[in-house]
């Protein structure tokens, strides 16, 4: 059966040359613009965003990348495709983590046909050497990496929201021809790079060590205990002050823009940050503003901007910048 071949380095504008870094950045750019938190109730945006998931999906894992540029440069974003003969699917780590999560409820997606025919319909977010997958059901991990007295280590990727508030993840880890499913308990508050020790889950009885790894987030940046997002404000809302709606962790969140605002200047949401490991404490939220000028102007607003140059004793390159 054919399916509509989809070009990922098309859909993210990267050329097929793109380092792990570039891709990230394009990522984060689309996945921004396209949110559907930031675009409600538009479907095309809604579409888009889950074209550029999957675009992202596949190029940011090493595995599932070397195997789709096995098809080749030839191929047009649309054509109509089918797997060349012997095709054998993808045998690589996979991980069940849903990216689309929207004020912090996971919400599962499909992705296209032309994935799962390639993949065997494994959707989610990849890109780090662990796996993992909600309550109840089983993903395997790679390898454990043999470390010191018996202890092995292996790698888990996760999304934000998980890291926050803390989950439960089923994980398959095989040591040779031995292989078992264990319970990870992600406690809530964990950082990326930090490492859960469980007990007698290693080889020969030994420990194994999960190192977590959060996965990028389309809208939140981290540093530290807090996360920030940038939102886009008219010049009038930042002239004249304004209440609007941000997106945190927790959902939507209204918070005041102060009269006179300047791009790049940043918010603070106290408190509606990260959570902070055994303190009951949370990080703060940080809103960065963008001023954003309209491209395209009606007559009545251009009449408006006439008449405001005109009267307006706000000089900021004669040193009247108040």
């Amino acid at each position: 059966m054919a399916v509509k071949f989809r070009d990922y380095y098309e859909i993210l504008g990267v050329p097929r040359s793109a380092k792990e870094q570039e891709i990230k950045k394009a990522y984060r750019k689309l996945a921004r613009k396209y949110h559907p938190d930031l675009n409600p109730q538009n479907k095309q945006a809604e579409e888009k965003f889950k074209e550029i998931q999957e675009a992202y999906e596949v190029l940011s894992d090493a595995d599932k990348r070397r195997k789709y540029d096995q098809l080749g440069a030839n191929w047009k974003n649309g054509a109509d495709f089918t797997p060349p003969p012997n095709w054998g699917g993808f045998q690589g780590t996979i991980n069940m983590d849903d990216l689309f999560s929207r004020a912090g409820q996971q919400r599962g997606t499909t992705f296209s046909d032309f994935f799962e025919m390639l993949f065997g319909g494994m959707g989610g977010m990849g890109g780090f050497g662990g796996s993992g997958a909600g309550p109840g059901t089983a993903t395997r991990a790679r390898w454990g990496t043999r470390a010191p007295k018996g202890e092995a280590e292996t790698e888990l990727a996760l999304p934000l929201e998980d890291m926050h508030r803390g989950s439960l993840r089923k994980l398959t880890v095989r040591f040779g021809n031995a292989e078992k499913t264990i319970d990870v308990r992600i406690p809530p508050g964990a950082r990326d790079d930090s490492k859960i020790r469980i007990p007698g889950a290693g080889p020969g009885a030994g420990d194994l060590y999960v190192r977590l790894h959060q996965q990028p987030h389309s809208l939140f940046k981290v540093n530290g205990d807090d996360t920030e997002v940038e939102i886009a404000i008219t010049p009038w809302e930042a002239a004249l002050g304004s209440t609007i709606q941000v997106p945190t962790l927790d959902g939507k969140a209204d918070i005041r823009v102060p009269p006179g605002v300047a791009s790049g200047q940043r918010l603070r949401l106290k408190g509606q940050g990260l959570n902070i490991r055994g303190g009951g404490r949370r990080g703060d939220h940080y809103v960065r503003l963008k001023i954003v000028v309209p491209k395209e102007l009606t007559d009545a607003e251009k009449k408006l901007f006439q008449e405001l140059s005109r009267v307006s004793q706000f000089k900021p390159r004669n040193g009247n910048a108040g």
